[in-house]
């Protein structure tokens, strides 16, 4: 059923767990996240991300995220993640997406409250759950543009909430996006001064790669969304992979359920570790 993600974000609040937030690509990627979230039973939050529009189409990809979601046998929320402009937000939210997040980070303060607040505004009128990011998280955005990490300051988070009227925060606090070169430090002394003077929920970016200990202990300081990408994406291919070089005869059909089950998989493992139980 499509909910949004606000109802999510509350449950994982009251529960002290974490919704995975799965982006997806393609239409594997979208049946493959939805099967594991059947299987646990367990509500999930599918995303794409504006900088992926340039290979999936927002106008084939919107409208299968939401029927999907709509036949679901759980509740699922359908997120834009890292929003670019106030017109892919738009787009989204009369293609029926529950939730919306435009990255303004790389903005300075008050700019990212300004632009904030019209995204704010605009998603009321649906009512759709806003998403914003605060500090900045590293590693590969679009068009292959490298930004280095700056962690978020506790000192401001709790202002900016209060001044945009966001419902969730992206935090950066050591993680960034894509497969990271070595175990990243996550700052939970940073998390946990957020945790402690913020009253929204805390979103989790770059989540592959961190350690099922890491997730749980994000989770204890407030993480109640994470995001998984990259995993996800690379599953896909991994099991794409070894069915081309394994099979001596190959067909589409046969190679469509590998990549299912590829996200499948990676989706379902995350899930169990998210419910932190």
């Amino acid at each position: 059923m499509l909910v949004p993600m606000q109802k999510l974000i509350d449950s994982a609040e009251k529960g002290n767990f974490a919704v995975g937030a799965f982006s997806v690509g393609n239409m594997e990627m979208v049946m493959g996240a939805i099967k594991a979230a059947e299987e646990l039973n367990t509500p999930i939050i599918i995303q794409i991300a504006e900088k992926r529009l340039k290979n999936s189409p927002i106008e084939l990809m919107g409208p299968m995220m939401v029927s999907a979601a709509k036949n679901a046998k759980v509740d699922v929320a359908v997120h834009l993640d890292h929003g670019l402009t106030l017109e892919c937000i738009q787009k989204v939210l009369d293609y029926g997406f529950t939730s919306v997040m435009l990255d303004a980070s790389l903005l300075p303060f008050e700019e990212n409250i300004k632009i904030t607040k019209k995204v704010v505004a605009l998603a009321q009128k649906y009512g759709a759950t806003v998403e914003s990011e605060l500090g900045v998280v590293g590693g590969i955005e679009g068009d292959n543009l490298v930004h280095e990490i700056k962690c978020t300051d506790p000192k401001v988070a709790k202002e900016f909430c209060d001044r945009t009227g966001i419902d969730c925060l992206a935090v950066a606090i050591g993680n960034a996006h894509g497969n990271y070169p070595v175990l990243p430090e996550l700052r939970f002394d940073i998390l946990e001064e957020i945790h402690n003077t913020c009253t929204k929920p805390l979103v989790l970016h770059g989540g592959t790669g961190i350690t099922d200990e890491m997730f749980k202990k994000a989770i204890s300081l407030g993480i109640r969304k994470i995001n998984i990408a990259t995993a996800s994406f690379d599953a896909l291919t991994k099991y794409s992979k070894n069915y081309l070089e394994n099979n001596e005869k190959v067909d589409y059909f046969s190679l469509s359920s590998q990549m299912v089950e590829g996200v499948y998989q990676n989706v379902k493992r995350h899930i169990l570790v998210f419910n932190n139980k």
